[in-house]
């Protein structure tokens, strides 16, 4: 497997609301501890949105240089907006393979409920 592929199979904790650890981000799906609820991605999924956060954090990093480089204001709002505008596509991404899988199975018990989808896209709003 490719190292993207290894760094996309990789665990990673998440905070939803303002709750330690509710839910956690694995290569099988993001599990909610509280309801045992699992919303799979799909490796394919995994890396498109890994990239995504990746290309995110790489403008990051850059808004912090030209923060520290005193570059003009203008610039600096405009780049943190493309920034902000990445997380939130990465975000719905991720609620949008939610709300697909529960209109593919919607007696499926294993897929994330409604009010569940619904928290998780308004935490994005």
């Amino acid at each position: 497997m490719s190292d993207l592929g290894t760094r996309a199979l990789a665990a990673r904790t998440m905070l939803v609301d303002d709750r330690s650890m509710v839910a956690a981000y694995t290569p099988w799906g993001m599990l909610d501890f509280v309801k045992g609820e699992v919303m799979k991605l799909d490796v394919v999924e995994s890396v498109r949105i890994g990239n995504r956060l990746r290309r995110a954090e790489g403008q990051l990093s850059a808004v912090i240089r030209m923060l520290e480089s005193e570059r003009d204001c203008q610039d600096i709002v405009t780049q943190l907006a493309a920034v902000s505008k990445a997380l939130d596509k990465a975000g719905f991404e991720i609620v949008s393979t939610g709300l697909a899988q529960r209109l593919r199975n919607p007696d499926d018990p294993e897929t994330m409920d409604v009010e569940q989808l619904k928290k998780l896209f308004l935490s994005l709003a």
